[in-house]
């Protein structure tokens, strides 16, 4: 009887072990079987975001699971780069986002000028000591000048290229609450155009720019928050009547005014306004209803801010998409700070800035061109 049941327990053992065999067989084999084509999204997405456009376009072809990842992490677009204005010397560096590296130009032909704006690649440029003001494009050192001006405490930008017949070079400057002198040039012209204009609204002008080119018009906060619109061919300019951007009570703290940037995307007005102690806060301006609406997210465009001009961009790699750059650099010229509207969070962690620190002039986000490879 025992050694029945002795040979029943080592029949149930052995058909056991057949099992077990079995199963790690045949999971063996699947995992023989699966290919890159089976590796999570996640990975895939993040494989993808290091790989230049010509490679992410033939890795998308593979399949339809890859075609979905390299597509949401293509990037199309070129970041703009940080430019830094050297307090002695004529050696500028240039900080790339994307690619965390730092380039160096040779530019003699800014001795002794103070940047403005920027736009299209192209830097607007103040030369207090002679009063000459100028264009320069520090990828291809073309230089167009303009008749000589005293930008003192007007906040300037411009339209378009100056190599554009287009481009409209725009200042604004208040006379008193109720009235602001606005000045016009544009390349080839012999002289500025100012015209004093009243306000129906009272419009202070900002201490460095908040100011747009958008759908054919420039608008401009004023230091409190009022919209000032100026349109160059009409010649007209209004103070809108659209309450201030709405904003916690603590936001207003030292060096408030310093912490607001503007910029456009495709037509819609922005707003940042920034607080050392808290998550910066978005608005858009609803030109239907005339009013500051806050976003919680941008949809996946990036906003490139600084003191003098902010840009924003699409299809950037996918870790940079719906997120704020802002013009400082920390970690030795190794990371830029950002804050992320999908983590709700600063990257790197707890850098929040307080913008009263930084020289307003000490850089500017600028356009680099395509093949960049024969400028640097």
């Amino acid at each position: 009887m025992a050694g029945r049941k002795r040979r029943k327990l080592n029949s149930l053992a052995m058909v056991a072990v057949d099992s077990t065999r079995g199963t790690t067989k045949s999971k063996r084999e699947k995992l023989e079987l699966q290919t890159w084509s089976d590796l999570p999204t996640e990975l895939l997405e993040l494989i993808f975001c290091h790989l230049t456009l010509e490679d992410n376009i033939h890795a998308s072809v593979v399949c339809k699971r890859w075609h979905t990842a390299a597509v949401s992490v293509r990037v199309v677009n070129q970041s703009p780069w940080l430019m830094y204005f050297p307090r002695y010397g004529n050696l500028y560096e240039l900080y790339d986002p994307a690619q965390r590296k730092t380039y160096s130009l040779e530019l003699p032909e800014l001795y002794g000028s103070r940047v403005c704006y920027t736009k299209d690649g192209w830097l607007l440029l103040f030369r207090p000591r002679t009063q000459r003001v100028f264009f320069f494009n520090p990828f291809t050192k073309e230089l167009i000048k303009l008749p000589r001006f005293e930008l003192t405490y007007q906040i300037v930008a411009f339209s378009a290229s100056p190599t554009s017949t287009s481009c409209i070079v725009f200042t604004v400057k208040h006379i008193s609450p109720t009235v602001v002198a606005i000045s016009t040039c544009h390349p080839g012209a012999a002289e500025w155009v100012t015209v004093n204009y009243q306000n129906r609204l009272p419009f202070v002008s900002s201490i460095w720019n908040k100011i747009v080119f958008c759908s054919g018009l420039f608008y401009c906060l004023s230091l409190t928050g009022w919209l000032g619109v100026f349109d160059p061919v009409q010649r007209t300019w209004n103070v809108l009547v659209v309450p201030p951007p709405k904003c916690p009570e603590n936001f207003f703290a030292k060096n408030w005014w310093k912490g607001k940037f503007m910029s456009e995307h495709n037509g819609d007005i922005l707003v940042i306004y920034t607080c050392c102690s808290e998550n910066p806060i978005i608005f858009k301006l609803n030109q239907s209803n005339m009013m500051w609406e806050e976003m919680k997210t941008l949809d996946g465009v990036t906003l490139f801010a600084s003191f003098l001009s902010s840009h924003s961009r699409t299809d950037l790699p996918g870790i940079m998409r719906n997120s704020i750059y802002f013009s400082k650099v920390r970690f030795f010229g190794k990371r830029c700070i950002s804050y992320s509207l999908d983590d709700c969070r600063y990257y790197p962690r707890k850098q929040c800035y307080d913008w009263g620190e930084q020289d307003p002039f000490e850089n500017i986000w600028i356009e680099p061109p395509q093949g960049l490879s024969s400028f640097i």
